[in-house]
């Protein structure tokens, strides 16, 4: 009967040699990840909930009317001044050709009561000239009074011509009166009329300068039938159509500014410990993919969490509480040659990786801007067309009195 045959209590030496290069990788792995670690990985802060952002401008009009065009469609690169919408201006101009006949009226009418003010100061002058006549008729009916007086007693003068020299005193008393009536009155005139006068000019009349600001209103409300495009931007979320009736402040459309957009990326609050502003931050996208690397800053942190801004906030104050962990918003400043180079998009993922290793900056920003951080100047010729109407209107009013208003 034959013996049974065991196995030999020596290990393989292939699988020995195996298990020992297997350690000697993972050993290895392990000593490169706490060197890449204790170089790199402690000094950075990732987070893959961040998303592309940039400035979305709603267009609405300034003034309600009916749609007769419109100038862009979605997807479409618009320039700063480009017309968008345009309005029925129908209304709009019956209503400035009203304020231009209004403001030119409205000249005439103060060019009369500086005119007037000379008309009234002659008429005054001629009523101080009749008082003055009537003075001297009172005097001398008076002497003649005066000289008949004595002689009536001694029968020189008759008691009829005597009676007829008082008679005429008394006449040339009311005269006077009269007259000085009538100068009291041209006087309260000239006064009443200049209060309407001093201290202005015919151009800065409180009259034609209520007149005016209603040319500047109405010009202005034609001039805004037409919706120009604030800044360059690409068209989204049209809605408005053709023979639509809109109101003053009603969403038309949006542009949206790729030119210089920003990455919010959302940090949990127990990574914020280390995250300053101004920290370098590398950036992927996963529209291109790792092949693609933007780079940029941190420009500032929310000053909230995301959760304090909800449209319903959590109630943390109940009984059945469970913490859940925040995230911060840390706003991160993209470089503008690679936006340029490789476009993006509003509400993109990426992912952020911020180099905490300097922590020089500041927590929450301690520098108040200067400038603006966004403008536009599309409006402001607007202005500046409807003062010059405004002057060329009361200009061509004044007419041979233009020194007046000087």
């Amino acid at each position: 009967m034959n013996a049974p045959v065991t196995p030999s209590s020596s290990p393989n030496p292939r699988r020995k040699k195996a298990m020992t290069a297997v350690s000697a990788v993972l050993a290895l792995s392990a000593v490169a990840w706490g060197v890449h670690y204790f170089m790199f990985g402690r000094h950075v802060e990732q987070t893959d909930n961040a998303y592309v952002q940039a400035n979305v401008v709603q267009i609405t009009p300034q003034v309600g009317g009916t749609v007769l065009a419109i100038g862009a469609d979605d997807t479409d690169l618009v320039k700063a001044g480009q017309v968008l919408v345009k309005l029925d201006p129908a209304d709009a101009r019956v209503a400035l050709d009203q304020a231009e006949a209004q403001l030119a009226q409205t000249v005439r009418e103060v060019r009369t009561l500086y005119a007037n003010n000379e008309t009234l100061k002659a008429q005054m002058q001629t009523r101080e000239a009749d008082v003055a006549k009537a003075s001297n008729e009172v005097e001398r009916a008076q002497d003649d009074v005066n000289r008949r007086k004595p002689l009536l007693s001694t029968g020189a003068v008759g008691q009829e011509e005597f009676n007829h020299a008082v008679a005429q005193l008394n006449t040339t008393k009311t005269a006077l009166a009269a007259a000085k009536s009538g100068l009291a009155a041209a006087q309260e005139q000239l006064s009443s009329n200049r209060a309407l006068t001093d201290g202005t000019t015919v151009t800065a009349h409180p009259n034609v300068a209520r007149a005016a600001a209603k040319v500047r209103e109405a010009y202005l409300a034609l001039q805004r039938v037409a919706l120009p495009a604030p800044v360059d931007g690409y068209v989204a979320k049209r809605s408005v159509q053709v023979g639509q009736r809109v109101q003053a402040g009603t969403p038309l459309m949006a542009l949206v500014t790729l030119q210089q957009p920003w990455v919010d990326a959302n940090f949990k609050e127990s990574q914020l410990q280390r995250i300053r502003i101004g920290q370098p931050a590398t950036l992927t996208a996963d529209v291109y993919g790792e092949k693609v690397e933007f780079h940029g800053k941190v420009e500032g942190l929310g000053a909230g969490t995301g959760a304090a801004f909800a449209l319903l906030p959590a109630q943390n104050a109940t009984g059945n509480w469970i913490k859940v962990v925040q995230r911060v918003p840390v706003r991160i400043a993209l470089d503008a040659a690679e936006v340029k180079a490789h476009p993006l998009r509003v509400g993109l993922s990426m992912e952020v990786a911020v180099d905490v290793s300097k922590q020089d900056g500041a927590v929450l920003s301690d520098t108040v801007r200067k400038g603006h951080a966004l403008e536009t100047d599309v409006f402001a010729q607007q202005q500046r067309d409807a003062d010059a109407l405004v002057k060329r209107i009361i200009s061509s009013n004044l007419g041979h009195q233009a020194s007046v208003g000087a």
